[in-house]
């Protein structure tokens, strides 16, 4: 059975590498995440990781092999304060200054949904991450890199020089990457033991 990754996010599909299945295939889904503010992080994160998954299926035909469809969505949130992408510079300095010297929580959601039968399984993961102080000239040369763009929060800690902001984690570093390989791994066993 085909796992297919509803994701262009190269650190989510070195993730999924990580797993031991088999076969897998990347099926980015294209979609503009909306969601209700209002709602709490856990609704919010596995609403937009089903969309991902229902993105992906929407693009399926036939003639594609039975599989699995991994979408997944992480938010940094930051008191009652969810971070994002930044969308510019100074919004990506914004949350790295509100960030430091403080402890957020990461919360990535997940949709399994199987190819055919539509059926579906989601679930959520979370973990705190405490940063050190972080100086203002630490900030401005981090976004001059551009890494802090295209993350949640405004910062990376796998292979990047975000790293060296974290002072603690609290749960499942993966969780922070980008995809709880853990979890993830547990609930494959149970919905989806044959992509193995």
């Amino acid at each position: 059975m085909t796992l297919y990754l509803a994701s262009a996010s190269p650190r989510r599909a070195s993730l999924v590498n990580l797993l031991g299945i088999k076969h897998i295939e990347i099926r980015p889904a294209h979609l503009e995440e909306i969601f209700d503010y209002t709602e709490s992080p856990e609704a919010i994160v596995q609403d937009l990781a089903y969309q991902k998954a229902e993105a992906a299926l929407n693009t399926f035909s036939e003639h594609d092999k039975p599989g699995i469809i991994l979408g997944a969505d992480t938010i940094v949130v930051l008191g009652d304060k969810i971070l994002g992408k930044p969308l510019d510079e100074s919004e990506a300095a914004k949350m790295l200054r509100s960030l430091s010297n403080k402890t957020h929580t990461v919360f990535t959601g997940v949709a399994l949904v199987e190819f055919p039968s539509k059926k579906s399984h989601i679930f959520f993961e979370q973990t705190d991450v405490t940063f050190r102080h972080l100086a203002d000239t630490e900030i401005a040369d981090y976004i001059a890199t551009g890494s802090p763009m295209d993350k949640a929060g405004a910062y990376g800690i796998q292979e990047d020089h975000g790293a060296v902001f974290v002072k603690k984690v609290v749960g499942d570093y993966y969780n922070v990457v980008g995809l709880p390989l853990c979890s993830v791994h547990e609930h494959l066993k149970v919905f989806a033991p044959k992509v193995f």
